[in-house]
């Protein structure tokens, strides 16, 4: 989906997410304990049996989790905690992991789901260095994936395929319109999705190198008939992604699933510098179509340090209107590099009433600032709680306002919508959700599903009244 630059709704992309990163758990477990049962000659064993396996499930599982949580906690306290060296710190954290997963497996865990659980913790907790680690890990990953094909394909024997070719390709085809189907329709029979939704979800069931990496463990535990197994399973693989890879796309839109992105082709280079906590170096190139390539106006906090053009850097201010294929490097707050996405790499045009640069609502610049400490808990300093909104924001900018000027102000940002001529604020935007990165500890919600838990919880804590111009939303 990412290479074909799918974009999907967002409760069926989580959907497929979640699953994706969790199926391989407990695929892992169920062929281990099958090829067990089979090599022991144990599968007669009837209730016995059938509980034991459950049993080892929920513990392998319930292990799993609670040590991937607490392995992730540690991870992150530890990172902040120690002040490594940039170079050691990608190794110390893949330490840590390998710790993780040993760990689990030495209690009877999995520590598959351990580390993938850790990772989650770790990935969204904002600790330091992150840009490294995403290169490092990028890189380890690779080089994991050449490993295993490498193995695959030294285990894989071609000339035996063709006696195994039938039954390999009925076996496929139940799995993709019969087994796959049936599984999802029980699964999401509880959930109110769409008849497209359950299709696609359905259909999207690719077999993949992991299906072909677990078909080893027949040969690894001297099934007798552990090389057929795998030479089916590699046949089944080449079926799945014949039948459903090239296909995932035409279904998505056939279906009415696929929505156009509202980024771009994104080129983004996240920088790391001493002393820059809460702050980022991000080198962008300008998106054919983006408002900055159209001439939009560029808020002050957004305006490039440098520019490069054919090879060529110059100052912003030198360069004039901003070209498609250019280059420009931003040190920018954390909070805001969404916004500079948009700007800088979206075809969507950027309004004036736009909620994510100018606020969802707004309010008379001539309204006293305590009253965004009582209706907001807004930061305000002790000398400018006698102040209206609007010198507030013009003491804190310097004395003059610009157009798209943004001040934080704790749980909030202020954000000038229009300004006169001698830079007086005439209108103010208010936003509720500032930092446009939440780091939930474990993100097990869907974007859909946390956006309007996040909105129901910004309504309850907006006030009447203090709106000018455009209310808050019902």
């Amino acid at each position: 989906m990412r290479a074909g630059n799918l974009n999907l709704r967002d409760r069926v992309r989580s959907t497929l997410e979640i699953e994706s990163g969790t199926n391989d758990p407990i695929a892992i477990f169920f062929t281990l304990a099958l090829v067990e049962i089979i090599a022991l000659g144990t599968y007669s064993g009837g209730a016995d049996l059938v509980v034991g396996i459950a049993g080892g499930f929920v513990l392998q599982m319930g292990l799993g989790a609670a040590v991937g949580l607490l392995g992730g906690l540690a991870i992150v306290r530890l990172v902040r905690i120690l002040k490594l060296d940039a170079g050691l710190m990608p190794i110390f954290v893949l330490s840590l992991s390998l710790m993780v997963f040993a760990a689990t497996g030495a209690i009877g865990g999995s520590g598959f789901l351990a580390v993938y659980i850790a990772g989650l913790i770790a990935g969204n907790a904002g600790i330091a260095a992150s840009a490294s680690l995403k290169r490092f890990q990028a890189g380890i990953a690779w080089l994991a994936q050449i490993v295993m094909f490498l193995v695959l394909g030294l285990f894989a024997t071609p000339s035996q395929f063709p006696q195994l070719l039938a039954v390999a390709v009925a076996l496929g085809l139940v799995l993709i319109f019969i087994a796959r189907p049936v599984a999802v329709w029980l699964c999401l029979a509880p959930f109110r999705f769409t008849l497209a939704d359950r299709t696609f979800v359905s259909w999207v069931g690719l077999r993949g190198a992991v299906s072909i990496l677990l078909a080893i463990t027949p040969l690894l535990g001297g099934l007798e008939n552990g090389r057929d197994i795998f030479n089916i399973a590699f046949i089944i693989v080449l079926v799945s992604l014949l039948a459903q890879g090239w296909s995932i796309g035409p279904l998505a839109r056939r279906l009415g699933l696929a929505v156009p992105s509202r980024i771009g082709p994104l080129q983004k280079v996240e920088l790391e510098l001493p002393g820059s906590a809460h702050h980022e170096l991000l080198a962008y190139t300008v998106v054919a179509g983006s408002p900055v390539e159209r001439g939009a106006r560029i808020p002050r906090w957004a305006r490039p340090s440098l520019v490069v053009r054919n090879g060529r850097s110059m100052k912003f201010q030198d360069a004039g209107r901003l070209h498609a294929g250019d280059n420009v490097y931003i040190f920018v707050a954390d909070r805001y590099p969404r916004l500079l996405d948009r700007l800088f790499a979206s075809p969507v045009e950027v309004g004036a009433d736009d909620p994510d640069f100018f606020g969802a609502f707004s309010v008379e610049p001539d309204r006293p600032a305590r009253e965004l400490r009582a209706t907001y808990g807004a930061d305000l300093a002790p000398d400018e709680i006698g102040l209206a909104i609007g010198e507030m924001i013009l003491r804190r900018l310097g004395g003059r306002a610009e157009y798209a000027d943004r001040v934080a102000a704790g749980p909030i940002d202020l954000i000038v919508r229009d300004v006169d001529e001698d830079g007086r604020v005439l209108a103010v935007g208010i936003s509720l959700e500032p930092d446009p990165k939440p780091r939930p500890a474990i993100p097990l919600i869907g974007g859909g599903v946390a956006k309007r838990l996040r909105g129901r919880l910004a309504r309850w804590r907006r006030l009447p009244g203090i709106g000018g111009g455009d209310s808050p939303p019902a």
